[in-house]
């Protein structure tokens, strides 16, 4: 699971630093997730975008839904990485509520609690995809309220305008 010292030697609280970043290959961004999540009251709605995943990443997800903290998941994939996407979608279907493809090259978390605090919103923009690896990657990290709203606004636009839902492309083809 998350390693909060390693977070924490990079990062300050988000009730503390409302806008803050990183370069550093010392920090995966599951890691980032999981320490925002334990900054947020209740359980948190995950938005992500990414332009591939892991298994490793896919099972970290697992935990943290199965920890309740997690009440959806909502997850835009690029259509590039269909294949990896299918190998992976036996686990998928159990850990991510609504998953879907586009044309999609940005890696986006979007964390909105369901209870009100002093942590409600958290953005991230990352060079990571949802993977883990050793390389150098950065992040800009935020609790805006503006900057939140915007983001989640485009991820609803491609979403519900430029994306295909998996799971309905997938039984289809079961179906044929």
């Amino acid at each position: 699971m998350t390693s909060n010292k390693a977070v924490d030697s990079v990062l300050f609280p988000l009730s503390q630093v409302p806008l803050q970043a990183y370069l550093t290959n010392t920090l995966q961004v599951a890691d980032v997730v999981e320490w925002a999540m334990a900054q947020m009251p209740g359980k948190v709605h995950l938005r992500q975008t990414s332009f591939s995943i892991s298994e490793e990443f896919v099972r970290r997800l697992w935990h943290m839904q199965r920890s309740g903290k997690v009440s959806e998941v909502e997850l835009v994939l690029d259509h590039k990485a269909t294949n990896k996407t299918l190998r992976l979608w036996p686990f998928l279907v159990q850990t991510i509520n609504r998953l879907y493809l586009a044309d999609n090259h940005s890696k986006l978390i979007l964390l909105e609690s369901d209870t009100a605090g002093d942590v409600t919103q958290v953005a991230i923009i990352t060079s990571q995809n949802l993977t883990r690896g050793n390389r150098h990657e950065s992040a800009i990290i935020t609790t805006d309220i503006g900057v939140f709203r915007k983001l989640e606004a485009s991820f609803l636009d491609i979403r519900d305008h430029h994306a295909v839902p998996l799971r309905e492309l997938f039984n289809i083809k079961m179906q044929s």
